[in-house]
């Protein structure tokens, strides 16, 4: 459905709803992005049919030159920004800040309640950035490879090795819907656990809310703690997905809270013995946690796991700014 023309500097731009149809002409526009770690292409069908969410092309000319999304979340008060891209040949001219000034509007129309856009970044932050958004947390990504088959058959084998030279795993317990529900809820794991009081999902933040649990409860998140009665480590781990990078390859992020680098160690291992039966072919696994515990982190998945580091330091920052 087309929404209506929007305003641009040379007057070309369109801005319509995307559809269905769109899905090849968005991928091939996206190519190459990410490395081939791109989660749109998994992710551009249920998109188009979350209820909350809007996904809007900018078009030049009838083709696709832009896409950003728009998800309404924390009872109305939020929107998130997410998918940002523009085709190569239209970087540097000044179109994602069109596009996302039109989603701006769009969703300020539709969504009197919203006060505040957010949005993840991972590249390099300028003095500029600053002047526009506030930084409300920033978490550490650590992403290693490895083959699913090969790491399932030797991984009771690594730990044993990791424990004859001294390292203990601690224990961990899977929690329940219904326990996710009350620890999330609960101020002390707000305050003393989550980020400045916030739940990020896969690059997705949430205030931890009725409204939002509900919405996550839909996506079959895997938690894990430390300790049901009292907390101080969690961790939740997506349901894995495709990626471009080729047709055996999937991504599995885990997204960690708390600082204790033993219970985070423990439950990465719980987290890898979950999966790893169910998996496929090669995996990229992503690792958000806090910043000081990365480097303990990568010794371990590459001394003790053998797991293959694909990238080196790399943040995570949430922003956000009064709209």
């Amino acid at each position: 459905m087309k929404l209506e023309l929007g305003l641009s500097t040379d007057g070309q731009l369109q801005f319509v709803v995307a559809t269905e149809k769109d899905f090849e002409e968005v991928v091939a526009m996206s190519k190459g992005i990410y490395g081939g770690l791109d989660y749109l292409p998994s992710r551009y069908h249920a998109w188009l049919h979350e209820p909350n969410r809007t996904v809007v092309l900018a078009k030049k000319n009838g083709e696709v030159i832009g896409l950003l999304s728009i998800c309404v979340v924390d009872a109305g008060e939020t929107v998130l920004a997410e998918g940002l891209r523009v085709a190569p040949w239209e970087r540097g001219k000044g179109v994602a800040g069109v596009l996302q000034q039109f989603c701006t509007e769009l969703v300020k129309k539709k969504h009197p309640s919203i006060k505040v856009l957010r949005l993840m970044r991972d590249d390099y932050l300028s003095p500029k950035v600053f002047q526009k958004y506030r930084l409300i947390t920033t978490q550490g990504i650590l992403l290693v490879r490895f083959n699913a088959a090969e790491l399932l058959a030797r991984l009771d084998a690594a730990v044993a090795q990791l424990q004859a030279g001294g390292f203990q795993p601690l224990p961990t317990e899977v929690l329940e819907p219904g326990e996710v529900r009350t620890l999330v809820l609960s101020p002390a794991f707000q305050s003393e656990v989550l980020p400045n009081s916030t739940l990020i999902q896969d690059w997705q933040p949430y205030k931890p809310s009725e409204a939002n649990l509900a919405l996550l409860e839909q996506r079959q998140l895997y938690w894990v703690v430390d300790c049901k009665a009292r907390p101080m480590t969690a961790s939740l781990c997506t349901q894995p997905f495709p990626i471009p990078l080729g047709k055996d390859w999937v991504y599995l992020n885990i997204d960690t809270f708390g600082h204790h680098p033993t219970h985070l160690k423990s439950q990465l291992l719980h987290h890898l013995r979950a999966h790893l039966p169910t998996l496929r072919g090669n995996v990229m696994c992503q690792l958000f946690l806090a910043p000081g515990l990365w480097g303990e982190l990568a010794e371990f998945c590459q001394a003790g796991l053998q797991l293959e580091l694909a990238k080196g330091y790399t943040e995570q920052y949430l922003l956000e700014v009064n709209i």
